[in-house]
């Protein structure tokens, strides 16, 4: 009996988590992303989207200042990408049955990834916007192997580097300072991923990512 309910627990536990696991999904900055609900029934009352724990709005149709809208039956559309933008999205819909009573709620979690490509040339200060409020570390492998440059309560690992106002700022870019950065969350999920490559400069202009 008691082999029984731990065998029956665990089942438990196997589907809840299943139920409940992050669907990757990853975009391009300033590209457009696609949450799909996965409800074929039109029987819908409300959409509900949650970043992190902060509410998003969803307009019902694409509208001129809104990033975030409805698409056929409850997609959710993400235009125009910002590093922000990276994370843990919930997508939870309310709906009636044929009797038009309310069901219970269905929801949905996915993990935004946001990548970028960018060539700077050497010299130049790199500005990246990738110290977003869910970033813990940041990692690149621009050595040759991962090593991390930048950790939440620490700051910046090099004389090289600050941290201003959520940006992480080569001060001079040299070409090993080219590769991949990676900004990790603190269940070391990957929120953003860029990749800097390098080239001469004649004129020390500044690029801001």
């Amino acid at each position: 009996m008691f082999r029984r309910f731990n065998l029956l627990l665990l089942l438990f536990c196997l589907v809840y988590h299943s139920g409940n696991t992050s669907k990757p999904v990853s975009g391009k900055k300033r590209g457009n992303i696609t949450l799909r609900c996965e409800h074929e029934d039109s029987n819908i009352v409300d959409i509900e989207l949650f970043h992190w724990s902060r509410d998003i709005s969803v307009f019902e149709i694409e509208e001129y200042r809104g990033r975030v809208f409805k698409e056929g039956n409850c997609d959710v559309v993400i235009k125009n990408l910002i590093f922000s933008d990276a994370g843990k999205y919930t997508l939870r819909i309310i709906y009636t049955n044929d009797q038009t009573e309310l069901e219970r709620p269905k929801q949905w979690t996915y993990h935004l990834h946001i990548h970028d490509e960018i060539s700077v040339k050497t010299g130049e200060e790199l500005k990246m916007s990738v110290l977003v409020s869910d970033a813990d570390k940041v990692k690149t492998n621009s050595s040759g192997e991962w090593k991390e440059v930048w950790t939440r309560g620490h700051g910046v690992q090099s004389d090289r580097m600050n941290n201003t106002d959520g940006n992480l700022i080569i001060k001079s870019f040299l070409d090993s300072d080219a590769g991949t950065y990676r900004v990790l969350d603190t269940e070391g999920e990957i929120l953003i991923t860029v990749t800097i490559t390098g080239e001469r400069n004649s004129d020390m202009r500044k690029y801001y990512l």
